[in-house]
């Protein structure tokens, strides 16, 4: 240890000096990456200052989420932060379902925008956009049809 502590005010004061301080992470090319996860869709997004175009597996977001409630639940982040049309988006995302891609993508969009601006993390952590969606789909058993659901009951 370097330094032993003889009393317990002495404790608190070390453990109020030093509070985690987020600071920003951006690559060569001046972008914020993040990775986002839901069920079983996984997301890498990138995110540079642009005019707000938006680019999925390169296609363009009205094609690959056509429609207007996945797109809805990608822009979120980006509402809440008050950053609309300010970053271009670039993400691939395989995986999973349309809807699960959307709050995978969201959750990287979410995490992408606290590595450029650190300032933003308090407001997307209040919304709960920086938590990853960790329910997935339950297994099924044996001696069941389906996870839970049994197969139906017959006394004759």
């Amino acid at each position: 240890m370097a330094e032993t502590l003889s009393a317990l005010s002495d404790l608190n004061q070390a453990a109020v000096a030093e509070a985690p301080r987020h600071v920003q992470k951006l690559d060569k090319q001046g972008r914020a990456y993040a990775t986002g996860k839901r069920k079983n869709a996984v997301a890498r997004v990138w995110i540079k200052p642009g005019a707000g175009k938006i680019s999925i597996n390169g296609r363009d977001v009205e094609n690959y989420f056509a429609r207007p409630v996945l797109r809805m639940i990608l822009q979120q982040p980006l509402a809440i932060a008050k950053r609309v049309g300010q970053y271009d988006l670039i993400v691939t995302v395989a995986g999973g379902g349309l809807s699960g891609q959307a709050g995978a993508v969201r959750h990287g969009l979410a995490k992408a925008l606290t590595h450029y601006e650190p300032e933003l993390r308090s407001p997307l952590k209040k919304e709960g956009f920086l938590t990853r969606d960790s329910r997935v789909v339950e297994r099924k058993k044996y001696g069941k049809r389906k996870a839970r659901r049994s197969f139906q009951f017959s006394k004759r």
